[in-house]
């Protein structure tokens, strides 16, 4: 068979983007769906489901279970949509002028339906294995993959490699940076904003902390690497959200706020930021001194790893074989579920369709040519497997 997979995959991206995954929600109905596709063509299939059951991955092997398979491997969540100025309805994708406007197009259901459109003659044909690795919470920090990742990693015959298929004009990508977000809540003490030496105020204290934040943020632009291949080249740091206060005539008591940290491989979070906890800790101290209630709490909210260049690598040459990829070594500044596979020891590349210019935007879209080439991509994964 040597059928085009594009028409295919252009009506299985119109079925999931479909489906509202937006990672404040469930997954459940997107996951039944692909469930029902799997059972249509006889391929086995489990879920690795959260903690409460209201979410899941996905995971299914087309082939024999054997050792040396490929990973196909993507995230069925989507960002928010929302206070967003669409000019046609994110959930059905729309055609127009070479491109599939929708939410998830690009990121990245677009791959998705690639993998998908390539199982039925794969179920047929494949004499390797195609593992399907679909997660859930990828949007929000990477949370569902460690547990598919570490399922696959104890019941399935060792997989080769794996391919991340996040957006990457489809070329080959061999490392991302890491990302660590945390949050800091100060709590104070109410009183008249005329009485100082009663209150303390949590908007004051928080304010220096992030000056502190700001100051390691510049400090570790001045120190990137100029050598790095990343742009930005060096661990950068941002204050994303804030929230606090009652009113102007209150003295504070809570003030909170959010960062992320991305570090390149060699660098970690936790060092980068070493002096901060210490003025963290030196704070809640001084804080509690005034008013026992008082203090501040440094909480890490998620912590994925980078994803580092691997020299001679199995996954990156594969993925340049059948992308027809023979450019420049390449990586990416945004986080992806490459690092968690890779640090479990798996071989990983990132090649998918779309750019990542288009992700969590509005009008989010993939080019028909982007999924066209993913399907060239997908015809020779089909070959390859029929070729053991």
């Amino acid at each position: 068979m040597t059928a085009d997979l594009y028409p295919s995959a252009r009506d299985l991206l119109a079925k999931l983007v479909g489906f509202d995954t937006t990672s404040r929600g469930s997954n459940l109905a997107l996951i039944e769906w692909v469930e029902s596709y799997l059972d249509g063509l006889g391929v086995a299939h489990r879920r690795v489901p959260n903690a409460d059951g209201t979410k899941s991955n996905l995971i299914a092997t087309i082939g024999p279970s054997d050792p040396g398979g490929v990973v196909l491997s993507g995230h069925t969540d989507v960002v928010p949509v929302d206070g967003q100025p669409w000019s046609t309805d994110p959930w059905t994708v729309v055609e127009r002028d070479g491109r599939l406007y929708g939410r998830g197009t690009c990121d990245m259901k677009g791959f998705l339906a690639l993998a998908l459109a390539a199982a039925p003659e794969l179920s047929q044909t494949a004499r390797r294995p195609v593992h399907l690795a679909f997660s859930f919470d990828e949007e929000i920090g990477c949370l569902g993959a460690p547990l598919m990742i570490d399922v696959i990693k104890r019941e399935l015959p060792p997989p080769a490699l794996v391919v991340v298929g996040e957006p990457t004009d489809m070329v080959a990508v061999n490392g991302h940076k890491g990302i660590a977000t945390f949050k800091v809540t100060v709590t104070g003490r109410e009183s008249h904003s005329s009485q100082t030496q009663q209150g303390v105020s949590a908007v004051m204290a928080a304010a220096r902390l992030m000056n502190s934040l700001t100051d390691l943020s510049e400090r570790l632009e001045r120190e990137a690497d100029p050598a790095s291949p990343f742009t930005p080249k060096g661990a950068t740091l941002t204050i994303g959200m804030v929230e606090g206060g009652t009113a102007h005539n209150i003295i504070a008591r809570h003030c909170a706020f959010v960062f992320d940290l991305r570090c390149p491989p060699g660098l970690s979070a936790e060092g980068v930021l070493k002096d901060f906890r210490a003025e963290v800790a030196a704070m809640d101290a001084a804080l509690k001194a005034r008013a026992p209630e008082a203090g501040v709490v440094l909480e890490k909210r998620t912590d994925v790893p980078p994803f580092a260049p691997e020299p001679g690598g199995t996954a990156e040459a594969f993925a340049r074989r059948l992308a027809g990829d023979n450019g420049p070594p390449r990586v990416v500044a945004f986080a992806a579920e490459a690092g968690q596979f890779q640090q479990a020891g798996f071989s990983t590349v990132i090649c998918g369709p779309g750019s990542i210019a288009q992700a969590h935007q509005p009008d989010e879209y993939v080019e028909v040519s982007q999924m066209q080439r993913g399907a060239s991509f997908m015809r020779r994964l089909i070959e390859w497997a029929e070729a053991a």
